[in-house]
């Protein structure tokens, strides 16, 4: 078992480590400890599945009061804004937080634009359940612009049909999902199509981003202060993804810039990728 005591005095977040069951070597980092708000912690092994929590526990310092999350009402309407306002952050222990460990995906920093709802109204289904909430942004000016709606349940599954909605009545032209930060991009960003893609990817690179969809991607703009984009694309059976990644990689080359695509060994995205070799 992980000495989860070790990470007690740690910010909330989450952290790598080798995992004790399925060790690979010092380099290894299978295993994913995530420090919640609350004080405890929780582990869980990406290659394995071991996993193991720490409840009641206070870290050695008081924790930082939590971050309150203001409705970003320019460019959402009341109804997106609330919504918005209404998600938690997503922990370890989380229906979200459980959800993209069972999808072998790194879970986000507690400041990024993905969070989760524990109870969303589908307007299809006709009831309610757990959803990732992600804040669309426009890449160049952070302005909100709409909200990306995926209901989960916590073995893994998407549910409900569609199980995806983006905010009706809102652009999302020139927008991203900023799976990291703003302040933890610094040289160079990785960018892929969707929020699992992404963060599948984000256990060897990150900062990483995602465009939505490949129409965005290929429309990803260049930024300034970046030297380096990584593009993760997905390898559909049509090559709509490789060719957006494409398009978008000549633009920032022709801009100066390194840019790189990265498409999965066969057909479908590096989340599939992921999950095979889980």
């Amino acid at each position: 078992m992980i000495d989860l005591s070790n990470y007690l005095h740690r910010q909330p977040g989450t952290y790598r480590t080798a995992c004790p069951v399925c060790d690979r070597g010092p380099r290894d980092t299978a295993a994913a400890v995530t420090v919640e708000p609350n004080g405890g912690a929780v582990w869980y092994c990406h290659r394995c599945g071991s996993t193991g929590s720490t409840r009641g526990q206070e870290r050695h310092q008081a924790p930082p009061p939590a971050r309150t999350i203001e409705p970003p009402r320019e460019g959402l309407d009341e109804w997106a804004a609330r919504i918005w306002s209404e998600t938690q952050p997503i922990t370890g222990n989380s229906t979200a937080g459980r959800y993209l460990q069972a999808r072998c995906c790194e879970l986000p920093p507690l400041d990024a634009d993905l969070r989760w709802h524990p109870d969303l109204w589908h307007p299809a289904e006709k009831k309610a359940a757990p959803a990732l909430v992600a804040l669309v942004t426009d890449t160049l000016t952070c302005k909100p612009l709409s909200i990306h709606r995926t209901w989960i349940n916590p073995a893994g599954s998407k549910i409900f049909d569609p199980p995806r909605l983006l905010a009706r009545g809102h652009k999302t032209a020139g927008g991203v999902i900023r799976l990291w930060p703003d302040e933890a991009v610094t040289h160079g960003l990785a960018l892929a199509e969707g929020i699992e893609t992404g963060l599948s990817v984000a256990s060897v690179h990150r900062p990483i981003w995602a465009a939505i969809d490949a129409g965005h991607l290929a429309a990803f703009p260049v930024l300034e202060g970046i030297e380096a984009l990584t593009l993760y694309a997905d390898r559909d059976p049509h090559g709509k993804g490789e060719q957006a990644a494409r398009e978008c990689a000549r633009r920032w080359a022709a801009a100066g810039r390194q840019a790189a695509v990265a498409l999965p060994p066969k057909a479908g995205d590096w989340n599939d990728i992921a999950r095979e070799a889980a």
